[in-house]
């Protein structure tokens, strides 16, 4: 009988979990405690040495402990359960944790790997709803739409001012469009733009092989061509403030840039500065180098940007997907099969 923690949350909630668990794992007997996260109602955070999970390493022991000796959790499921090494003492019958996302940051790995725990994720669960939602922002922030929604339902004006040349925005068609990053998202978006029949352009040094579009030999090179700009890489070391007041500056007047990805790609200063004299068109924003924003942020009154609270991964059938992938995952380990997506 294996024992299982289901720690959920407010989007990939237990019950779901348990379900996918269930279809998993039809033919072998487990148990299955459920705990709620506050996730997302309560923002992510560094929690002791781990990243972007909810602040319960308190709750979360005493769940993975069960109710007495020998009954502690062998495997936990979950998203943002924050895995430290203190949470890992206190877990000696834990050997397996299904992390719920396209990488387990909040999880430990060293710490977990020195107590014999074997951390797996869910790659790609969430890679078409970020498309789709970058798509949506680039359009919004193109064709000015909730400036357009709010002058209309907000403020009750027929605004025809957006009809005007100088006013209103530019179609995708034969529109010169850079793609920094071509991994699940990025690559998405290019056949989605192709489709369009926007002008696209790629740029990362990572992928080998065709691209949908052109391959750029440089990110400044793409940047210098590209009239709107949307972020795909993952936040590296390599990669913080890969888009600075230099690139901003090589991007051509009246440009706009879109970042789904994350925000640390981003030098919010230099972007402010690049929106306030007008040499960016607009922005469209789902993720920040700090979440939330800060209070009184330049960000928040910058001109023409569309924002929103790092919405992109966040659809119904993203939840599912994901716990379908960790059910997956803690079944090949019950069957002692090899995992799928484990870390080394």
């Amino acid at each position: 009988m294996t024992r299982i923690l289901a720690a959920g949350d407010h989007f990939v909630r237990s019950p779901l979990l348990v379900g996918a668990l269930r279809h998993a794992l039809a033919d072998h007997p487990f148990t299955a405690d459920e705990l709620t996260l506050p996730w997302p109602l309560e923002p992510f955070g560094t929690v002791g040495e781990v990243e972007e999970a909810s602040d319960a390493e308190d709750a979360l022991i005493e769940a993975l402990r069960g109710k007495g000796p020998g009954s502690g959790a062998e495997v936990c499921v979950t998203q943002m359960a924050p895995f430290t090494e203190r949470v890992l003492d206190a877990a000696p019958d834990l050997r397996l944790i299904a992390v719920c996302r396209g990488g387990p940051v909040n999880v430990n790995a060293a710490a977990a790997r020195a107590r014999g725990v074997t951390v797996c994720f869910a790659p790609g669960r969430n890679a078409a709803a970020t498309a789709e939602f970058t798509v949506g922002l680039l359009l919004a922030a193109l064709r000015r739409i909730p400036e357009a929604h709010r002058s209309l339902a907000d403020e009750g004006r027929w605004d025809a001012s957006y009809y005007t040349y100088d006013k209103c925005g530019p179609e995708l068609e034969d529109l010169p469009v850079g793609l920094v990053g071509y991994g699940a998202v990025g690559s998405r978006v290019a056949r989605v733009l192709t489709a369009f029949g926007a002008e696209v352009e790629v740029f990362d040094p990572y992928v080998r092989g065709d691209v949908h579009g052109m391959r750029a030999h440089s990110l400044d090179a793409l940047l210098t061509r590209s009239r709107v700009v949307t972020l795909h890489a993952r936040l590296t070391a390599e990669t913080q403030g890969l888009i600075g007041a230099r690139e901003l500056a090589l991007m051509p007047e009246g440009s706009v840039l879109v970042n789904a990805a994350r925000g640390g790609l981003v030098d919010t200063e230099a972007l402010c500065d690049a929106l306030g004299q007008g040499h960016l068109a607009a922005a469209a924003l789902d993720t920040y180098a700090q979440e939330p924003p800060a209070p009184g942020s330049r960000l928040l009154a910058a001109p023409n940007t569309v924002l929103t609270p790092h919405l992109g991964g966040a659809s119904r059938q993203v939840a599912h997907k994901a716990a379908a992938i960790a059910a997956a995952e803690v079944a090949r380990y019950v069957r002692g099969e090899p995992l799928v997506h484990a870390l080394d």
